[in-house]
C-alpha cells in the first residue's frame, strides 16, 4: 500500500476511534470526567481553604482535608445555582399565573377572530350561516378529545420511567460529588502515574486539547450571552416593552440553555401577534429571533475557531456534525473531536 492509502486508513482509524469513544465510552464515564474537570478547578482553592480552616488546640491540629474543602465549595456552588434556579422558577410560575388569568380574555378574542373567519368563508362559498362555525367547533372538540386520549396512556406509561430517571439523576449527582472528593485527594498520584506511563505524550496532548477547547467554549458562551441580552433588550425597547431590561436578561439566559433558545418565547409571541392582527409586531419578533439565532451561530463558530485553531467554516461544520451525531453535547464534542483527530493524525 502506498503512502496515500496508509494515510487514508490512518485518518479513518483515528476518526472511528474518536467516534466510538465519544459514542459509547464517554456516556459511561461522563460523571467522572466532569468530576475530574471540577477537581482540577477546585483543587487550588480547596487547598488554600483547608490551610485557613486549620486550628491548633492543646497541642493538636484540627481542620478539614482538601477533599472535604472541595466538597464544601461544591455544595456552596450548587446551593447558589439552586437558589438562582428557584428564584427563576418562582418568577416563571408568577408569569404563568398571570398568563392563566388573562387566558379567558385571549380565548374570547381568538373565538371572535375564528368566528369572523368562518363567516367570511361562508359568504365567499355561499354556505348556510354558521356552517363553518359548527364545523370548526367539531374539529376543535375532536382535537381536544384525541389529545386527552393520547396523553393519559403516555402519562401512565412514562410515570415509572420518569421515577427511574429521577433516581438515576440522584445517583449521578452522588457519584459526581464523590468523584470530586476522590480526584482532589488522589490527583497528585494520578499525575505521577500519567507521567510514568508509556502514553504520557498522548495524555498530555489530550489534556492540552481539552483545556484549550474548554476555555474557548466558556469564553465564547459568555460573549454570546452578553450580546444576546443586549440584542433582545434593544429589540424589546424598540417595541416599547416596559420590562425590556429584565426580559432581555431572561431571554439571554434562556438562549444559553440546551434544548431552549429565544425561539421558545419569540415564535409563540409572534404567532399570537399574528392572530390578533398585529402583523408588524409579529414580523419584528420573528426578525429579532432570527437575528439572535444567526448571532449565536456566527459568533460561536468565529470565537471557537479563533481560540482552538480551526477556521470558522471548520468550526461550523464540526458543530453541525457533532449535533447530528451526539445531539446537544455535540456542540462541544464536535470541535473537540476534530482537534483530537488532527492531533493524533
Amino acid at each position: 500500500m502506498d503512502d496515500k492509502g496508509k494515510r487514508i486508513l490512518r485518518i479513518l482509524g483515528v476518526a472511528g476511534g474518536v467516534y466510538l469513544i465519544f459514542k459509547y465510552i464517554l456516556p459511561l464515564t461522563a460523571p467522572f470526567v466532569f468530576a475530574a474537570a471540577a477537581a482540577v478547578v477546585l483543587k487550588p482553592s480547596a487547598e488554600k481553604l483547608s490551610e485557613k480552616l486549620r486550628i491548633r488546640w492543646r497541642g493538636r491540629q484540627f481542620g478539614v482535608s482538601p477533599c472535604m474543602a472541595a466538597l464544601l465549595e461544591l455544595v456552596l456552588l450548587l446551593s447558589l445555582l439552586g437558589a438562582a434556579a428557584y428564584a427563576g422558577g418562582r418568577r416563571l410560575c408568577q408569569q404563568v399565573m398571570l398568563f392563566m388569568e388573562r387566558m379567558p380574555e385571549w380565548l374570547a378574542q381568538l373565538n371572535r377572530w375564528l368566528t369572523g373567519m368562518c363567516h367570511m368563508v361562508e359568504e365567499r362559498l355561499t354556505l348556510k350561516e354558521d356552517t363553518m362555525v359548527y364545523l370548526a367547533q367539531d374539529m376543535i372538540l375532536g382535537l381536544g378529545d384525541r389529545m386527552k386520549q393520547g396523553m393519559m396512556p403516555y402519562l401512565m406509561g412514562n410515570s415509572m420511567s420518569l421515577a427511574q430517571e429521577t433516581l438515576g439523576l440522584a445517583v449521578v449527582v452522588i457519584l459526581f460529588a464523590s468523584g470530586v472528593m476522590l480526584f482532589v485527594r488522589e490527583m497528585d498520584g494520578i499525575r505521577q502515574r500519567l507521567e510514568a506511563s508509556a502514553f504520557r505524550e498522548e495524555f498530555a496532548r489530550i489534556g492540552q486539547v481539552l483545556g484549550v477547547v474548554g476555555r474557548a467554549y466558556l469564553r465564547a458562551q459568555g460573549i454570546i450571552l452578553i450580546f444576546t441580552m443586549l440584542l433582545c433588550a434593544a429589540g424589546l425597547f424598540l417595541l416599547k416593552n416596559p420590562y425590556y431590561i429584565l426580559a432581555g436578561i431572561g431571554l439571554g439566559l434562556l438562549d444559553a440553555l440546551p434544548l431552549f433558545g429565544t425561539g421558545t418565547v419569540f415564535v409563540p409571541w409572534a404567532l399570537f401577534c399574528f392572530l390578533r392582527g398585529k402583523w408588524r409586531r409579529g414580523l419584528f419578533l420573528l426578525v429579532l429571533y432570527m437575528a439572535c439565532y444567526f448571532l449565536r451561530e456566527i459568533l460561536e463558530a468565529k470565537l471557537l475557531g479563533d481560540k482552538v485553531g480551526l477556521s470558522p467554516l471548520e468550526t461550523l461544520v464540526s458543530i453541525y456534525v457533532g449535533l447530528r451525531l451526539f445531539g446537544i453535547p455535540g456542540v462541544l464534542l464536535g470541535p473537540v473531536g476534530t482537534l483530537l483527530i488532527k492531533e493524533f493524525i
